[in-house]
């Protein structure tokens, strides 16, 4: 394969010393490589040398510290100046195996490099800085492929190399200590630990590091959640990444039973108990916060399952506006919330962010005068200022009866994390009805279903008109990433998608994400709420005191001014917000 770069044309270097290919001499050093490249002007450079000296840091972190030059920019001025491909790494596309199968870490340190893809014939190596020598004539006779150098940034190459050969080692650490004590009859698909072998240890050093590999990779990517799902000779990791699950490692069968047991452990969990679902949670510190993680465990065919998720108060606790209400849904959220008694639900499915929006709506509602007591299954995020009780079925705490007990502890505001049976459902209109503001959700899906849902409770019709303020249902879309965000004319299929003519649509331009660095090349990054509210009107009032039927009070509804979810996704599109797929991914065809 050749390896021959292509010169770069002839630059001001060349009165320093210039090769006549227009290249500087051997012993090019990255200030020369950014001139060159015109990232940096010539009259900069002894400045940034004495700026770099004074500090003790590297130039390329003295570029970084003083905002003159970004890290990408530096990597791509050492990618055009010696030939090659930049790549911004998507740690999701990479295979574990592979990056530490490929090269050993050792070696992949040493250079500064990392392994990203392999085929039959071809391995790609990415580089931090291709000006070092690279190992090439190692590599082929390692591995006995091709190979082909790309750029990409040093913090891409150091930090993936930490975590994956630091997850590599700790696994493979931990399933040669736990070899030796791992003793099981598979019958079937159902696993039987013998009791006479030894406990596997979750303290063990191997496991905790493995355990904090994948917790940091996960804090890293902007997971919400991690799955650990058994199969029959290993363990999926996935995580869940703006709404969509990514599969990320497969860790070997008796190291994840250790790991599931740290997890236990660390969550407050039974250990010895493997036979019925449980929940904990564990509080962590990253990048200087705390940050909590709710446990949930479940026996499946091949294991326990553990799914974790990932709670960030600077996600959780947003302002209201924030949460991205419409201008017109605004207000309208904020005059429910100044009522001093009354029944705000939130509804929708798991993980449309009904929680942010209720911890968000106490956040706003917190002051000095005011005392808010939350009941929650369990605890999502503990937050000093309102009192949380989690409910505890095994000894009698349930929804209703702690609720029961919060209306003797003299409360302002009540949040119940969910309104399950009737006994809830009256514990709470009596709540809305003795003067205290009660938010909580249901699972219906739509905004007028969850009137109907109150009825199938047995909540009578003129309870729920005297004390329902209004009722949101939500969702959450993906949004476009603002740094790839470009313009494109739309398709005829998106205007039936999005119910506009394509005439009339053709005036305009829609956008989406071409996929870059900063996203990962999903186009999307981070999400919104998408709302349909419902006032409780005096038409409303009289046709749930008549207990009239879901299709009667969306007809009300719609006359009171409430949108639907598919509008206010609409709305969002056509801002330059969220895309067509995403609006239809979210609320069907």
């Amino acid at each position: 394969m050749n390896h021959s770069k292509p010169e770069p044309p002839l630059s001001p270097l060349r009165k320093r010393g210039q090769t006549a290919a227009g290249r500087p001499p051997d012993g090019t050093d990255l200030m020369q490589v950014l001139v060159f490249c015109k990232v940096l002007a010539p009259e900069q450079v002894e400045a940034i040398r004495r700026n770099a000296k004074l500090k003790a840091t590297s130039i390329e972190q003295t570029l970084i510290d003083l905002g003159i030059a970004s890290e990408v920019q530096v990597a791509e001025a050492l990618a055009q100046y010696s030939g090659l491909r930049f790549v911004k790494i998507n740690p999701l596309d990479l295979d574990l195996d592979v990056v530490t199968t490929a090269l050993s870490g050792p070696f992949a340190r040493r250079h500064g490099l990392i392994a990203i893809s392999k085929s039959e014939t071809k391995l790609t190596v990415a580089v931090h800085n291709p000006l070092a020598p690279f190992p090439i004539d190692d590599i082929r006779s390692v591995t006995g492929l091709e190979v082909e150098r790309v750029v990409a940034t040093r913090s891409d190459v150091e930090g993936l190399n930490r975590a994956f050969y630091g997850l590599k080692t700790s696994l493979k650490s931990a399933e040669k200590q736990l070899t030796s004590s791992w003793l099981s009859v598979d019958l079937g698909n159902q696993e039987f630990l013998s009791t006479e072998v030894e406990e596997l240890d979750p303290a063990a050093a191997p496991v905790v590091s493995a355990l904090d590999h994948i917790l940091s990779y996960a804090f890293e990517q902007r997971a919400s959640d991690i799955h650990f799902e058994p199969k029959r000779d290993a363990t999926l990791v996935r995580l869940r990444i703006d709404g969509v699950l990514h599969e990320v490692h497969l860790i070997p069968k008796m190291v994840y039973q250790a790991i599931v047991s740290r997890i236990k452990l660390l969550s407050g969990c039974n250990l010895a108990e493997k036979r019925r679902p449980q929940d904990g949670r564990i509080k962590r510190e990253q990048a200087g916060r705390e940050i909590e993680l709710r446990v949930s465990t479940m026996p499946t065919a091949f294991g326990e399952k553990a799914v974790l998720r990932i709670f960030d108060p600077d996600i959780l606790l947003k302002h209201v506006d924030q949460l991205g209400f419409s201008t017109s849904e605004l207000p309208l959220f904020f005059n429910f919330l100044s009522q001093s008694h009354g029944i705000i639900l939130v509804t929708g499915p798991t993980g449309s962010g009904k929680t942010t929006t209720l911890y968000s709506a106490l956040k706003y509602l917190a002051k000095p005068d005011v005392n808010i007591i939350t009941i929650e299954d369990p605890i999502e995020m503990v937050h000093e200022e309102f009192n949380q009780v989690a409910v505890r079925p095994q000894i009698d705490v349930t929804f209703a009866n702690a609720l029961r007990t919060v209306l003797r502890q003299d409360p302002d505001i009540i949040m119940v994390g969910e309104i399950r049976d009737t006994e809830t459902a009256e514990y709470a209109v009596q709540a809305a009805l003795t003067g205290h503001l009660v938010l909580s959700t249901l699972h219906t899906n739509d905004a007028p279903s969850s009137i109907t849902r109150l009825l199938d409770l047995k909540v009578p019709g003129f309870l729920i008109s005297s004390t329902v303020l209004g009722i949101l249902a939500q969702r959450l879309v993906r949004v476009i990433c603002t740094h790839c965000s470009e313009q494109y004319a739309p398709s005829r299929e998106e205007a039936l998608a999005l119910d506009i003519p394509l005439e009339e649509l053709s005036t305009r331009t829609l956008n989406r994400g071409r996929g870059c660095l900063h996203c990962r090349q999903t186009g999307y990054s981070g999400r919104d709420g998408i709302f349909e509210i419902l006032p409780v009107t005096d038409s409303i009032r009289r046709l749930i005191a008549e207990q009239a039927d879901s299709v009667r009070l969306f007809s009300a509804g719609r006359d009171a001014g409430m949108r639907t979810l598919r509008e206010a996704a609409i709305e969002k599109v056509l801002a330059g917000t969220t895309t067509v797929s995403e609006m239809v991914r979210v609320t069907g065809k």
